[in-house]
């Protein structure tokens, strides 16, 4: 099943909202009805491929058949740009002036090679597509000309498993859904689930360094990463053959996060953790958000650690955003006051007790209050509801969108306020106050990450508004000693700020690295890097 188009996922799931929260829009953010409906994916108008016909023989020999190169409207449609809430909003109105010439599916590492050998030929340029679940401007290049869409789903299976290692290696078109199921057959799980979990794969994940919401406990997805396979146009680079080696640099880390810049991930090697036997998830109550966010960092840095740890500050409690499937729900008064954490416990019945019992009594004298199992049970049941609740937001007439970031303890109440106001400022500015909210998303022993997310009415220009609030924010982010991305990495929306935060030599090691393996420029150029 493809993703929905113009929206997030199974449109099925977008329910529309409740009278209540429409209400409470349209009372404090002045939020108005959508005057026109969004054009239909029939009525777009869409360019010509522009391929010339030899370069279409070459790219269907690469990958064993025209059945395997799609030029059809409908496909190049569904893999133009990402899910970024400015993309769904051109993508609503019919815009794909970016939009691939072909969509191309290899089926494994040998049909990548030969797809880029084709490309670098006919001087096409190439963006690697996953799940396209990318927020951040990954899928959508800055060279001119006709470039192509490399769709990976062909590459979809488990390629060996070694039980007494605990390692797995997927492929990259591995949906995390379908590669849990695969694991749990043999009694394993990666234990990696981000919000983008329902769509994204596995060379996804890599590719951006994602984190997942249980990332306390079964680390980020970069910490999972024993070796991976790379197609580029000057070859195949194989990086990791041990767990860890003092052998030079660590050449995965070049790769991971690199997002299609430098190759096509062919094949991950993970670490493997056993499916826990139990699962346990509780809310906790915190007077304010410094409280809460102190009583994180002392866990985060003493132990004992949970499985998942995060905390809604005052406004996302308030509006019930800690438990998105239960958006314009009633919720108990006690629950909406103050700010809300969820605490996470996953291995044996022993060792989740064990753990249980100690966080909270570390929760408790930090001036946690309990709220019991019910508040966890629901944020796990919704953990992947808000990508849908932004769909039902925008039919609504309401503009909503995320940023995410991350710093040291000590600096983590000055890049909340800094952003919060950068947001704030610039959207009433243009005419469209905003709600912000923010949760710590990850724990450290150092440090933690702040995902805020953004509700206003759309105004005429909502796309120039959020361009120019994300902009401050962004400036708000480096002034304040964070890093421009977290966990949904840099493309072409953060490449700029990432420039400043590498540094100048930096980026010319990075661009010499990129030089030596795609020396026309032909991989996802403009994102990450900038053009030379």
């Amino acid at each position: 099943m493809d993703m929905l188009w113009s929206g997030w996922g199974d449109p099925a799931k977008a329910a529309p909202l409740p009278e209540t929260v429409t209400g409470l829009l349209r009372d404090w953010l002045g939020v108005k009805p959508r005057t026109a409906e969004p054009v239909a994916l029939a009525d777009i108008a869409v360019p010509e491929p522009g391929l010339e016909p030899v370069a279409l023989q070459a790219l269907s020999a690469a990958v064993g058949g025209e059945e395997h190169v799609r030029t059809d409207a409908e496909s190049r449609i569904r893999h133009t740009r990402g899910k970024s809430t400015p993309d769904l909003i051109r993508m609503r109105e019919g815009e794909v002036d970016d939009i691939p010439a072909a969509v191309v599916l290899p089926a494994g590492h040998d049909d990548v090679l030969a797809a880029l050998r084709a490309c670098a030929e006919h001087g096409l340029a190439v963006v690697p597509f996953g799940g396209g679940t990318s927020v951040v401007g990954g899928l959508a290049p800055a060279r001119r000309g006709p470039f192509v869409a490399l769709d990976l789903r062909r590459m979809d299976q488990l390629l060996a498993l070694d039980p007494v290692s605990r390692t797995a290696t997927l492929q990259p078109g591995l949906r995390a859904p379908h590669a849990e199921a695969l694991l749990a057959e043999h009694g394993f799980t990666l234990g990696h689930f981000p919000q983008s979990f329902e769509w994204a794969t596995i060379g996804g994940f890599a590719a951006a360094r994602s984190s997942g919401q249980a990332s306390a406990g079964y680390g980020r997805f970069d910490e999972m990463v024993l070796g991976l396979t790379v197609a580029t146009p000057e070859g195949t680079l194989d990086t990791g053959r041990a767990p860890r080696s003092a052998a030079g640099p660590d050449l995965r880390q070049l790769v991971l996060g690199s997002e299609g810049a430098f190759g096509v991930i062919t094949s991950v090697t993970l670490r493997i953790r056993p499916v826990p036997a139990t699962r346990v998830y509780e809310g906790w109550r915190f007077d304010s958000f410094e409280a809460g966010a102190a009583a994180l960092r002392r866990l985060a840095q003493d132990g004992p650690r949970p499985t998942v740890l995060r905390l809604s500050d005052e406004t996302e409690t308030l509006i019930g955003l800690a438990q998105p499937d239960a958006i314009g729900a009633a919720v108990d008064g006690q629950q909406s006051q103050g700010c809300t954490a969820i605490a996470g416990y996953e291995g044996t019945g022993e060792d989740t007790t064990y753990c249980r019992e100690r966080a909270s009594a570390v929760l408790r004298d930090c001036g946690g209050t309990p709220l019991g199992e019910e508040p966890g049970q629901r944020w796990m049941h919704g953990r992947y509801s808000a990508p849908y609740l932004r769909d039902s937001l925008l039919d609504a007439g309401a503009f909503v969108e995320t940023l995410e970031t991350a710093t040291f303890w000590s600096r983590v109440p000055e890049l909340y306020a800094s952003v919060r106001d950068a947001l704030s400022t610039t959207l009433t500015e243009a005419g469209t106050p905003p709600l912000v909210m923010c949760h710590i998303s990850h724990v450290y022993e150092n440090g933690a990450s702040l995902y805020f997310t953004v509700v206003s009415a759309q105004g005429d220009e909502p796309v120039v508004h959020w361009e120019k609030a994300k902009h401050a924010a962004n400036e708000a982010i480096l002034a304040a000693g964070g890093t421009i991305s977290h966990h949904h990495g840099v493309g072409i929306d953060h490449r700029d700020w990432y420039v400043r935060e590498a540094g100048p030599l930096g980026i010319e090691a990075l661009q010499a690295v990129k030089r030596r393996l795609d020396p026309q420029g032909l991989l996802n150029p403009g994102v990450l890097l900038p053009l030379d």
